[in-house]
């Protein structure tokens, strides 16, 4: 799956003002057994999203109509538990490109950047304040500027400068993976050899 170029978005968002959301939670193990990206996207939340039969439970974010965009909202320690990597494929796959939390476990974090999903970190008071105008009219939109490391509540104008390690800022602005970004410098890879050579 070709990682999409990221610098600008504007979307409403889907809530899950809940804490500690683990990868278990996110893609059950039991889902985990295909080796590439595409697929894990209809198992996002699928014991949070199903019942036992397999029917939507109509109280849950991902399945209320109210609810849309590509934007994902968590509460604080998302992302905690196993280190899968399948967790930022099926977020990713669902259709969501940016996740935001006042939190975020380490691995997954790297995971979600390493597969072109943008893992925005807040603080708490900027995340209450998401939950409550989202709470309010669930067609408010957030906009993500990569490029200026800024996150907007679009509705009330409150603004948020979020810290991303520059390489991969670089890597998805560009819709580069670590393989995608050593290729767009070949050539100076191949000038480097040459002059060594020379010498």
């Amino acid at each position: 799956m070709p990682i999409e170029k990221f610098n600008i978005l504007e979307s409403t968002c889907v809530p899950l003002p809940m804490q500690n959301i683990d990868t278990d939670q996110i893609i059950p193990a039991r889902f985990l057994k295909a080796t590439s990206r595409e697929g894990f996207g209809e198992n996002l939340f699928r014991d949070w999203r199903f019942d036992k039969n397999g029917n939507p439970k109509p109280d849950f974010a991902l399945n209320r109509p109210g609810y849309s965009g590509k934007i994902l909202v968590g509460g604080k320690n998302f992302g905690s538990g196993s280190s899968r990597e399948h967790a930022a494929w099926a977020i990713y796959d669902y259709g969501f490109r940016v996740v935001v939390s006042s939190f975020f476990a380490d691995i997954f974090k790297n995971n979600a950047l390493n597969n072109g999903l943008l893992p925005v970190q807040v603080s708490e008071d900027f995340l209450k304040k998401i939950f409550t105008e989202v709470d309010k009219n669930p067609k408010i939109t957030l906009k993500v500027d990569l490029e200026n490391q800024e996150i907007s509540l679009q509705s009330t104008g409150d603004t948020f400068h979020f810290e991303i390690n520059a390489y991969k800022k670089s890597c998805l602005l560009n819709g580069y993976d670590d393989i995608d970004f050593l290729l767009s410098k070949k050539e100076k890879i191949l000038a480097f050899e040459q002059l060594q050579n020379k010498t």
